[in-house]
């Protein structure tokens, strides 16, 4: 693929997700993105924790998704349940009724016992029902061409394709995106150091990806990253960053988006320092605005 589509996704996108607009149109304020919601204060990838990343201000919500052995959608992390559920055992070697049958909060706290694995569906009509709220959904591990339908319909379904940027560490799963759900926008996760940046920046070029999304820890390996991806027309959301010092870091940088396990204090941090967004401060319906009923979170 040439880098010329490329430039024309970045083009797209600047009528699609506030996700793939430039800082620079914010008078240089990144968004704020709740990672697998908000994870410091409910168990992370729940729709509790997805409800009180809304509430505090995220303007997007970041998560994980995996198949179950029956070929169903399920929002994880982890290739294991053990680590967030009561139960064990791979993903992919349970069914998703076995996987729903787990308690996903009692690990957290006694206060969110009866939480359940979502399916990624459930999500996108979570989000769907919560205007302007955006979604970066990483696909985990390998997917095929075959398989990316299976996320990439409810997306769709739901209405949220100007809203929604799909991601991968895997460029094979990027590619599959790219030739079974072109019209999503797409990313590159990196966690390792690149050979070069150039190298980089043309592995995006051929994968068609609108943005590249790093580690916070890798900045400090490779500083001109940021202005590379940048500088190729490319957003830069960053993962993930917790405090205030790699928050004033990457405000230095011009990161587009800063991912967080504490999007509370990130969109107060921002607020403070910059003011509040104009988008929030005008909308009583925007992220952050306590109007919204609790949905039940016990199925």
């Amino acid at each position: 693929m040439s880098p010329d589509r490329t430039a024309t996704d970045v083009s797209h996108a600047s009528r699609g997700p506030r996700l793939l607009r430039p800082a620079d149109e914010r008078a240089g304020r990144p968004l704020v993105v709740g990672h697998r919601g908000n994870s410091s204060v409910a168990p992370q990838n729940t729709l509790a924790a997805f409800e009180a990343a809304w509430r505090a201000g995220a303007d997007a919500i970041e998560l994980d998704v995996r198949l179950t052995a029956d070929r169903r959608t399920v929002v994880l992390h982890d290739d294991v349940v053990d680590v967030t559920t009561d139960g064990t055992g791979r993903v992919d070697a349970l069914t998703l009724a076995e996987v729903r049958a787990l308690d996903a909060g009692s690990s957290f706290s006694r206060a969110f016992v009866g939480q359940r694995v979502p399916t990624f569906e459930e999500v996108a009509r979570f989000a769907a029902q919560r205007p302007g709220l955006e979604l970066l959904v990483e696909l985990k591990g390998v997917w095929s061409v075959d398989d990316v339908p299976l996320v990439t319909r409810h997306v769709d379904a739901a209405g949220l394709a100007d809203r929604t940027v799909v991601q991968s560490f895997w460029p094979p799963t990027v590619a599959a995106l790219r030739d079974a759900a072109g019209h999503l926008a797409r990313a590159l996760l990196l966690v390792l150091r690149p050979d070069s940046l150039d190298e980089l920046v043309a592995v995006c070029a051929d994968l068609g990806v609108v943005a590249c999304n790093p580690y916070v820890a890798l900045l400090a390996h490779e500083p001109g990253l940021v202005e590379a991806v940048r500088g190729a027309g490319l957003r830069v959301h960053c993962w993930t960053a917790n405090t205030t010092d790699e928050w004033e870091d990457l405000l230095g940088r011009g990161v587009d988006a800063i991912m967080t396990d504490r999007p509370d204090r990130l969109a107060g941090w921002l607020d403070a320092r910059l003011g509040r967004s104009p988008e929030r401060a005008a909308d009583p319906l925007a992220p952050g605005a306590a109007v919204h009923a609790v949905p039940s979170f016990d199925g």
